[in-house]
């Protein structure tokens, strides 16, 4: 297409914007709706996945060493931990420090098993390097001498994922029926701006004009659409994010646990938005364009 072409095409979708008023701010309407619902759901879904992830690496073997073993024995027991291929790393937990973390967890009342009342065992915490590997790294740790136990999050995990996968498949769902409705309403909007100008349309047919020339400032309409339709969305998207993120990572703080940084994330998101609403504007427009353009 040469370059004075497709300057005329862009002038003459801009003009039909304007002149066909009411029906652009219900198409605009229809987009932003739509995005705002499908840039929120983004932001969920890549929040869940991301938190996710983080569970899945925090996944660990806690080893419970017997009671009464000797520190020679511990050691001679980190030492054939650390000979497995699929442990990354050993960290030592005290019954001292697992009981704190007990009345930390559960209250004060658990004070009481202080001293040589302390039923909590030592436990040596193993994080392996690939989450998969717990399972087998947790059987062959309870094979060992002067373990009294090796527990894993495993079933918690799995519930955890399958949560997970819940969501992401319906989130993913959702927002493939909100593009869909949103090109068929775009579809239906602009189709009515078309049929107020099927004469415009027949003239230039019969003029003999290409069925391209007389799609393309269509196309272009419906492109302007999608992208005046992201405007409103991203900038409820940005600002909800941002303070929503500002909430969440105070109660994440203690954890290992945390959301994407809005900085790069929300410049993906926005992004996305706008070439959404471009395409879907430009496809939505396209398909109202068939029934007019056939011989």
């Amino acid at each position: 297409m040469k370059a004075i072409t497709f300057k005329r095409h862009l002038v003459e979708s801009c003009k039909s914007l304007k002149r066909n008023g009411w029906m652009s701010v219900a198409a605009f309407s229809a987009v932003t709706v739509t995005l705002l619902l499908v840039g929120v759901l983004l932001s969920i879904i890549m929040n869940v996945n991301k938190i996710a992830s983080d569970i899945e690496n925090d996944v660990q073997v806690r080893v419970l060493i017997d009671r009464g073993t000797s520190q020679t024995q511990q050691a001679a027991l980190r030492k054939k931990l650390a000979g497995l291929d699929s442990v990354r790393s050993i960290k030592f937990s005290s019954k001292e420090r697992e009981l704190k973390n007990v009345v930390g967890s559960y209250g004060d009342e658990f004070k009481l098993f202080g001293g040589d009342d302390n039923p909590l065992n030592d436990v040596f915490v193993v994080k392996t390097k690939n989450p998969s590997q717990t399972v087998a790294v947790a059987k062959k740790a309870r094979g060992m001498k002067d373990v009294y136990d090796a527990k894993y999050g495993g079933a918690s995990a799995k519930k955890l994922f399958k949560v997970v996968g819940g969501i992401q498949k319906w989130g993913t769902g959702i927002s493939l029926l909100l593009l869909f409705v949103a090109v068929f309403l775009i579809s239906n909007t602009i189709k009515i701006t078309i049929l107020s100008r099927r004469n415009e349309i027949s003239i230039m047919r019969l003029v003999g004009a290409t069925n391209g020339f007389i799609r393309w400032p269509f196309i272009l309409e419906g492109a302007w659409t999608g992208l005046f339709g992201a405007i409103l969305p991203i900038i409820v998207v940005d600002i909800g994010y941002v303070w929503v993120h500002g909430i969440l990572s105070a109660s994440l703080a203690s954890t290992d646990y945390s959301l994407l940084s809005p900085g790069v994330f929300l410049f993906q998101i926005d992004a996305l938005m706008i070439l959404i609403g471009i395409i879907i504007g430009a496809i939505g427009s396209g398909l109202s364009m068939r029934k007019f353009l056939k011989i």
